[in-house]
C-alpha cells in the first residue's frame, strides 16, 4: 500500500474507533500512563547513581529487567494512544501522550508507528503487514525492525541518542556502565520482548482460523501482564483495538466463559 493511502486509510479508520460509544471519558488511561511514565524517570534517576560495584550481580540482573519492564510500558502507553485509549475525549492530549512516550522509549517517530500499526490491524498476516514474516524468529525481527526505521529514523536515533548519553556522562556525571546498563541495554531488551510476546508468537501461524491472523496465549493473569502487558491476548486486542491493555484481560475472561 502507497504511504498517502496507509495515511488517508489510518486517519479515516481510527476516528471510526474514536467514535465507537464505549469510548467515554476515564482518568484510568492518564494515571496508568503517567504512572509508568514516573516510574521510567525515577527508576533511572536511582541507577544512574548507584555504585554497581556495591551490588550483587544477581541485583543488578533484576534492575535491569525491571527497566526493562517499564521501557515495555512505554511503548505500551504509545500504543494504547495510537488506539485512542489514553485519552479518549482529547485527542490532542492523547496523541501527545503518546509522542511523549516514544520519545522516552528511543526517540521515535509516533505518527509513523501509528501509520504502520493501523496497517498491521487492516490486513494482518499479509503481505502488506509489517508486522509479520514467514521465516524464522531472528530473520522476522530483523525485517520487523528494518519495516518500522528507515534510515533516516536511524539515523536521527543514533545521533539523538548518542548526544544524550554523551550530555548525560560529561554533564552530570553518570557512569558510563550505570547508562549501558539501566539505559541502553533495557531499550533493546524491550524491543525483543515486545517482538517475541507481542508479534511473534501470536502471529506466527498464518493459518489461524480468525481474520486477524492472530492467536492468544494462554498464561496465567500474572505473566500475561509480566510477559508484555497482556498483549498474548492479541486476538482479543485485534478483535477489540479500542481496548486499553489492562481492559484485555476482562475481556478473555468473559469471551472463556
Amino acid at each position: 500500500m502507497a504511504e498517502s493511502a496507509r495515511k488517508q486509510w489510518y486517519y479515516s479508520t481510527r476516528e471510526n474507533f474514536v467514535q465507537c460509544e464505549t469510548r467515554s471519558f476515564s482518568l484510568t488511561g492518564l494515571l496508568v500512563a503517567v504512572t509508568i511514565a514516573i516510574l521510567w524517570i525515577g527508576s533511572l534517576g536511582f541507577l544512574s547513581f548507584v555504585d554497581i560495584c556495591q551490588l550483587l550481580p544477581v541485583w543488578i540482573l533484576v534492575a535491569i529487567l525491571g527497566r526493562t519492564f517499564i521501557q515495555t510500558g512505554l511503548f505500551i502507553v504509545a500504543h494504547d494512544a495510537i488506539h485512542k485509549s489514553v485519552c479518549p475525549s482529547n485527542h490532542q492530549l492523547n496523541d501527545a501522550i503518546g509522542q511523549f512516550a516514544v520519545t522516552l522509549y528511543a526517540l521515535l517517530d509516533y505518527q509513523k508507528l501509528a501509520i504502520n500499526h493501523w496497517q498491521h490491524h487492516q490486513q494482518p498476516g499479509q503481505a502488506g503487514d509489517l508486522d509479520f514474516h514467514n521465516c524464522n524468529c531472528f530473520i522476522w525481527y530483523l525485517k520487523f525492525m528494518k519495516g518500522y526505521l528507515n534510515f533516516r529514523q536511524i539515523v536521527v536515533q543514533f545521533l539523538g541518542l548518542g548526544t544524550t548519553f554523551i550530555t548525560l556522562h560529561f554533564g552530570l556525571h553518570i557512569p558510563v556502565p550505570n547508562l549501558f546498563l539501566f539505559w541502553i541495554l533495557p531499550i533493546f531488551f524491550s524491543t525483543t520482548q515486545l517482538f517475541y510476546f507481542g508479534t511473534y508468537l501470536p502471529h506466527r501461524s498464518s493459518n489461524a482460523e480468525n481474520s486477524h491472523q492472530a492467536t492468544s496465549s494462554n498464561y496465567p493473569l500474572i505473566w500475561s501482564f509480566l510477559t508484555c502487558y497482556h498483549f498474548g491476548y492479541h486476538w482479543e486486542h485485534h478483535e477489540y483495538p479500542f481496548l486499553a491493555w489492562y481492559d484485555l484481560p476482562s475481556v478473555r475472561q468473559v469471551l472463556d466463559k
